[in-house]
């Protein structure tokens, strides 16, 4: 019994440690996914052929890091190349970046509302991405209409792939409060703050062009400004130099 008993474990462990190996392997980049990426990714396009390559890398680690599933629908190559430029824009600026904080993400044909029991505070409002709490820890709801949409219109300063991302950065100190901790240099988390309540306050009072959705919260606030800032840098820096610079900081990346 004890000789089956050790068989039945070691078996265990092979398993485990096989699914492990499994999920950490890096697959090669698909050379054809440079032009659905030159075509529809215009923060990559802007890069350097140089940068295009570690982009893609970084985009091939994520995907080895991060389980992505259809709900209702077929995963496209489109749909993984989306999700996975999504995760990398915002911390292409560090050398070295991996979601600990995410292990799962699954994709929905279109946006969805309170019936997905997935910890929205917001049950009233149609949605399209959201990161999980509770039971859902680790876990990314992401709607295909609104990941598509973020990448399609290049003038709207919106971003939903970006937007949750940003919270999952926010979240990496157990606290979504957007004041990203790991980001952050310490000296700079007062100003940061102060600028925050700042420009919460023009958006609330209709003086400010930052979507009104940025001034529910500190949170949403530095999800919706990071989306201005990778989707128009050039409007952002003209119109809020202030907050452009910040994020420049914060992001360790110069977008003009």
């Amino acid at each position: 019994m004890d000789y089956i008993l050790i068989s039945v474990v070691i078996l265990l462990f092979a398993i485990h440690f096989y699914r492990k190996a499994q999920r950490h392997s890096i697959k090669p980049f698909p050379e054809r996914w440079h032009g659905l990426l030159l075509e529809n990714v215009h923060y990559y396009s802007n890069l350097s052929q140089e940068k295009q390559k570690v982009f893609q890398q970084r985009m091939m680690q994520f995907l080895s890091e991060v389980y992505i599933d259809g709900v209702k629908l077929e995963l496209e190559e489109l749909d993984k190349i989306l999700i996975a430029a999504s995760a990398v824009i915002p911390v292409f600026g560090f050398k070295e970046w991996h979601y600990t904080n995410l292990s799962g993400i699954l994709l929905y044909p279109d946006n969805f509302n309170e019936d997905m029991q997935f910890g929205s505070r917001d049950k009233s409002r149609n949605i399209g991405g959201i990161v999980g709490n509770g039971r859902f820890e680790k876990q990314m709801i992401l709607s295909k209409k609104a990941l598509y949409h973020g990448f399609k219109n290049k003038s709207d300063k919106n971003n939903t792939g970006i937007h949750e991302f940003i919270h999952l950065i926010d979240k990496l100190d157990d606290r979504t409060d957007g004041v990203p901790e790991r980001l952050l240099q310490h000296q700079y988390a007062i100003p940061w703050l102060n600028l925050i309540h700042k420009e919460i306050e023009a958006i609330n009072d209709n003086h400010s062009d930052i979507r009104k959705y940025g001034g529910t919260n500190q949170a949403e606030f530095f999800a919706v400004a990071s989306e201005y800032f990778f989707e128009r840098p050039d409007l952002l820096k003209r119109k809020h130099p202030e907050l452009y610079g910040m994020l420049v900081n914060c992001f360790k990346q110069k977008i003009e």
